[in-house]
């Protein structure tokens, strides 16, 4: 019997696909995302996608050539991760078009080769790079360019920073969730921002705006069965959870908690990061308990810390206690168990 047991690095397939399948899935899967994206941030969505996918594809390439190793860009999980970076970026990065290579550079070498490629990595490379760039570039990464389909009012939600309209920006639905947590906006405003949220039409990433967009792409994963929903019931029950409790708490101050689902990366990060099958456990159990503390430290940060979104560092959280929590919910060795 051991003589049919392959070991090998995660992800662990089961079924009738290749990583490149697995891979395409999700690309597919992401793109209503990528779509809404170019609807509403038009070129600028398109540039910072493109720029990521290629210096992603064209990084791990070099490390490849420098390791000597067999080339890889054909699993496509370098574009993938070019493709899940540029969501995660806000559109202002399309005027900072280098600063989206360093992020990709920075995923591929930093956070995937280092570690020894595809399989081998601790955390999520976009997310890492995500993380790297907003500490290294905050202004620009927490710039929000108002969508090209939005009539700008003249209220104090917008800032006008110059006299071209492709400078317009605009606060987050999460942003103002914070300042009202703080009782300097009213919560009333945020919570009318939900119907927005759905459609995509508020300030925000590129590929975090849209909810039904994520719905779309979401469905798709589940047909193929691409993705085990584990993770992504886990992560937003226990948001929801948490959000509920703040708002049931005090109304006046915290915001409706299916605006939490609905505004910024929580479905992103729920169906399309945390479900990444490297940088997950391996078991059912572990699956669950992943998820909730996903789920648990995004609304902390959302709700208690000083930063409005807490996605990326709840997955590198939970990326790092990923070995434990295998280790804590081991899976059934081959042979079933020691009866004694």
């Amino acid at each position: 019997m051991l003589e049919n047991i392959s070991v090998s690095p995660s992800p662990h397939i089961s079924k009738s696909h290749s990583t490149r399948s697995i891979m395409l899935d999700v690309i597919i899967g992401l793109v209503p995302a990528m779509a809404m994206a170019c609807w509403f941030f038009r070129g600028r969505a398109a540039i910072v996608i493109g720029v990521c996918v290629v210096s992603c594809v064209l990084t791990e390439w070099v490390c490849n050539l420098i390791r000597e190793k067999k080339n890889s860009i054909d699993d496509l999980s370098a574009a993938l991760t070019g493709v899940i970076l540029a969501l995660s970026l806000p559109p202002a990065v399309a005027d900072h078009w280098w600063l989206a290579v360093i992020g990709s550079v920075f995923a591929i070498a930093i956070g995937k080769m280092v570690f020894g490629g595809l399989g081998s990595n601790t955390f999520n490379p976009a997310m890492a790079a995500r993380a790297f760039l907003t500490a290294s570039f905050g202004a620009i990464m927490t710039t929000w360019a108002v969508p090209a389909t939005y009539v700008v009012p003249l209220t104090d939600s917008v800032v006008i920073s110059a006299a071209n309209s492709d400078a317009i920006s605009q606060a987050t639905p999460l942003a103002w969730s914070k300042e009202a947590i703080k009782g300097k906006a009213d919560v009333a405003v945020t919570n009318d921002m939900f119907a927005a949220t759905m459609i995509g039409e508020v300030g925000g990433c590129l590929g975090e705006t849209s909810a039904i967009a994520m719905v779309i792409g979401v469905v798709y994963l589940l047909i193929r069965k691409t993705i085990a929903i584990h993770i992504p019931l886990a992560v937003l029950i226990s948001a929801f959870v948490f959000a509920y409790i703040g708002w049931l708490a005090n109304p006046e101050r915290y915001v409706r908690p299916w605006l939490h689902l609905t505004g910024g990366g929580m479905l992103f990060c729920a169906f399309f990061i945390a479900t990444d099958p490297v940088t997950a456990p391996l078991t059912t159990k572990g699956m669950w308990m992943f998820g909730i503390g996903v789920g648990a430290l995004i609304m902390l940060i959302r709700m208690v810390g000083e930063y409005p979104e807490g996605i990326m560092y709840a997955i590198l959280i939970m990326n790092a206690l990923t070995p434990m929590l295998d280790r804590f919910c081991k899976l059934v060795p081959a042979g079933g168990k020691d009866n004694e």
